[in-house]
């Protein structure tokens, strides 16, 4: 039986919780939807992940003026998927000057933006309300290289009594995947690196790589952590939680993909090897049949030595979609 495309059929709206995580550090989440963060200084409010519209970014920026007026000078893009970034313009009237992205995320722009663009619009209908919004595609205004805090290529913010490190931990969920690092107060906001209860989307990762970065991320000893989706998780045991929760999907998938293609399984064969290690371990979250196609695809291609992920289109989606139903 053919299932809906994507998340075609999610068209019921999520709760929205704001939540404050500690003192300068929030948390804007919505039952399994693409979370953001938001850090608040004396001066300055940075936002991590800038929803997929503006309209979507204006909730998250009535929210923030319920607690503060200062100026939101920075947003951070912790990757390049399109209901992460888009929305960025409406910061704009807020204050915004500063973009912030990785090198790898900016060169993923140039490369595939404008067919992601495209791609999750029609995956995400729901998420892409008042798409006619958007001005175009997201462009950073400061680009870092690859390093970890104190060292080249890394990022310091101070927004007024609270420092922001920004830094690319490794590749995963993207080649250029980066995090915000609120040391003093032990608050971890990971993007799309990590994720918990929610599907783990891996169309475009680095799978081999992405289990290594999230031991780098569990060395800060987080006791918050904002995942990509997802609750926010308090106190070191539940942020490991959500460490272990993401390890584990992702090495599921990659085993079932290694394993399909050393049995020589064409890609539907492999969506169902795949499935009897995944459905019963993670059948029941938010977002699994929408990300599971995609999952396995990616999987399979990388077991098959495509390192760099084929770029996803909006036909290439449906000419997938399709040839996994049964």
């Amino acid at each position: 039986m053919s299932k809906a495309f994507a998340s075609q059929a999610d068209l019921e709206d999520k709760k929205i919780t704001f939540e404050q995580l500690s003192p300068h550090c929030w948390a804007y989440t919505a039952e399994g939807d693409p979370n953001s963060g938001v850090i608040i200084g004396d001066r300055f409010i940075m936002v991590s992940d800038a929803t997929a519209t503006p309209a979507m970014a204006r909730d998250l920026i009535a929210k923030i003026r319920t607690v503060s007026d200062k100026p939101i000078k920075y947003v951070l893009l912790t990757h390049y998927h399109a209901v992460r970034v888009l929305g960025a313009s409406a910061y704009f009237a807020e204050g915004a000057t500063e973009v912030i992205a990785s090198r790898g995320t900016y060169e993923l722009i140039v490369e595939r933006g404008e067919q992601d663009m495209k791609s999750e619009m029609e995956r995400f209908p729901r998420l892409f309300r008042g798409a006619d919004s958007v001005p175009g595609l997201t462009w950073p205004t400061m680009v870092i290289g690859d390093g970890r805090p104190g060292r080249q290529g890394s990022l310091e913010i101070d927004l007024g009594g609270v420092k922001v490190q920004i830094w690319h931990p490794g590749a995963g969920h993207t080649r250029g995947d980066t995090i915000a690092w609120v040391e003093e107060e032990k608050v971890l906001f990971s993007g799309d690196l990590v994720e918990y209860e929610a599907g783990v989307y891996t169309g475009d990762a680095q799978l081999e790589e992405w289990p290594a970065t999230l031991e780098a991320l569990r060395e800060l000893k987080a006791e918050f952590i904002v995942p990509g989706r997802g609750e926010a998780m308090k106190g070191n045991d539940n942020v490991n939680k959500a460490l272990d929760y993401t390890r584990r999907w992702v090495t599921t998938l990659f085993q079932a993909g290694k394993e399909a293609v050393a049995q020589k399984m064409d890609l539907k064969a492999a969506m169902a090897h795949t499935r009897k290690s995944m459905d019963p371990v993670f059948g029941h979250v938010f977002i699994y049949e929408h990300c599971l196609p995609f999952d396995v695809s990616r999987a399979y291609d990388e077991a098959s030595g495509i390192k760099n992920p084929r770029i996803w289109t909006a036909e290439r989606d449906k000419e997938m979609w399709a040839s996994l139903q049964d």
